[in-house]
């Protein structure tokens, strides 16, 4: 009886502490949250609902009572290549030029050895994947080969998956690339690309208007691929052409095959980026003429579609609680962007603006003030309103420092950890945000409200006839946000010390080494 009370006494207790132990370590694996980051395209500030949208987006708005709305975000840039560019590297696109928007054929814009947000998450342990729109370029100085195999990209910047459009939608060649080669190409029939002149016997938007199913307004009548004229000209390929209408249905299979065939004892992080609501707006069949708001609305309820399959799909796998997902636009909205497809004339109440000045490309707030959605059922307590100044540059230190992994500052020299914000454990985010225009006109924004426009003398207009102001002037701007969100009231003239301080200030983060 002594020795069976002996061995209770000493074996029982060890075995807790074994018990605890592994416990603890599983505790830590669960813990370890699943990251879906949802990057869509052009999508304003008041295109979702929640934020004062016309068209229903109930998953989207659904997504952001789960945890917390920001108000005050922002995008890097009014457009896309340099806002993906940054958000990924944690470095403000126009440091460097040739960061602008990329041509179709353009070499890959982040080299090997640059410190990204999906290194970063990979070194935490993570399985990285990217899925949708690329738009940073591919393959090395003299641009892909869109035949053999397309490096570098993706994979060695830090991702483990890609299946993405190497460019847009509005662009040749219009194809999937999957990891490093493109989907269903037949070898004897290569393809070829061509921005600067005709080749191939596709037929041309510009010379054959009544084979298109949309009609181009401005530089989008090259190569007629599925009924829609492009940016470009492409030859060959004809078994690996995509079709738009499938995009949503296509990269939320992709998103869901990249889970499902994860190490269940890893967690994963999905750059998921939509093409919606970029242009070409070819809706599926289940979504065209659903809103009454024309092709742009239409993909607005597609895009809404996809979110909600996401986190159905995250729930089926007993993922949801554990994952946080981020929902935000690459910039500001956009109504003609280079097809007639009645987005201006079909609005009706619908504000993509939001009343706030500008658009895509614009220096004014409606090119980069974008909606900004996080949740983490697990964590973060839902139904909340951030009001704190954030941007997406600093998604890379903030990640880094919740996973412990340490970044390159001297790489991501813009990103700045604000995890307790994200967190919604305080609303003291940025003291400053920087923002960029199209031609890398440059705006500083503070935590108090006053936003100072650098000098441009490009024009007030975006050249293209797009219907957007530039935000450009030849004399510094300055507005109170606070006071004057629609930047109407241009208050440089009243107050030349603040002017001056900002622009010192703007200078100071231009000539950060």
């Amino acid at each position: 009886m002594k020795k069976i009370l002996f061995i209770f006494i000493v074996i029982v207790p060890f075995l807790q502490v074994c018990s605890a132990k592994n416990g603890s370590n599983i505790d830590q694996q669960t813990k370890r949250p699943n990251v879906l980051l949802i990057y869509t395209d052009d999508v304003g500030y008041g295109d979702i609902g929640i934020y004062g949208g016309e068209i229903p987006t109930p998953n989207i708005d659904a997504l952001a009572e789960s945890g917390i709305q920001f108000t005050n975000a922002y995008a890097s840039s009014a457009t896309c290549t340099p806002s993906r560019f940054s958000l990924l590297t944690g470095e403000y696109s126009w440091r460097k030029p040739g960061r602008g928007v990329a041509p179709g054929d353009a070499p890959a814009l982040i080299q090997p050895g640059k410190e990204t947000l999906p290194s970063v998450m990979k070194r935490a342990g993570y399985r990285t994947g990217v899925i949708g729109k690329w738009h940073l370029g591919l393959g090395g100085d003299e641009g892909p080969d869109w035949n053999g195999k397309i490096t570098p990209g993706p994979l060695e910047i830090g991702f483990d998956y890609s299946f993405i459009i190497p460019a847009t939608g509005d662009r040749v060649p219009t194809v999937f690339v999957e990891n490093h080669h493109i989907v269903g190409l037949d070898p004897d029939d290569p393809i070829e690309v061509s921005f600067s002149e005709k080749i191939g016997d596709r037929p041309t938007g510009k010379e054959h208007p009544e084979q298109l199913k949309m009609m181009w307004t401005q530089g989008h009548n090259h190569s007629i691929i599925n009924g829609i004229s492009r940016i470009g000209y492409m030859k060959g390929g004809e078994s690996a052409l995509w079709k738009d209408e499938d995009f949503a249905g296509t990269f939320v299979k992709k998103a869901q095959s990249f889970i499902q065939n994860r190490d269940a004892k890893d967690p994963f992080f999905l750059f998921f980026s939509t093409h919606d609501i970029h242009v070409p707006r070819v809706p599926h069949e289940r979504f065209a003429g659903t809103t009454g708001h024309g092709p742009r609305g239409d993909v607005i309820a597609q895009l809404d579609w996809t979110v909600g399959a996401l986190m159905d799909y995250l729930e089926q796998e007993d993922l949801r609680d554990n994952t946080i997902v981020i929902f935000s636009s690459d910039n500001g909205p956009v109504l003609d962007d280079g097809y007639a497809d009645e987005a201006a004339e079909k609005l009706g109440l619908h504000d993509p603006f939001s009343n706030l000045r500008g658009g895509k490309y614009s220096a004014f707030e409606a090119g980069t003030k974008v909606p900004f959605i996080i949740s983490w059922p697990a964590e973060i307590p839902p139904g909340q309103t951030s009001e704190a100044l954030f941007s997406q540059v600093d998604l890379l230190a903030s990640f880094a420092a919740f996973n412990k992994t340490g970044f390159d500052a001297s790489e991501a020299m813009d990103s700045q950890n604000h995890w307790d914000v994200l967190m919604g454990k305080t609303t003291q985010g940025r003291a400053a945000i920087v923002q960029e225009a199209i031609g890398r006109t440059l705006s500083y924004v503070t935590k108090d409200g006053y936003k100072y426009i650098s000098p441009s003398n490009r024009g007030p207009l975006i050249s293209w006839g797009v219907n957007i102001e530039t935000g450009f002037a030849p004399a510094p701007q300055l507005y109170n946000l606070n006071e004057d969100p629609q930047e109407i009231r241009n208050i440089a003239e009243k107050h030349p010390e603040l002017v001056s301080q900002l622009e010192k200030e703007l200078n100071k983060i231009i000539n950060k080494q």
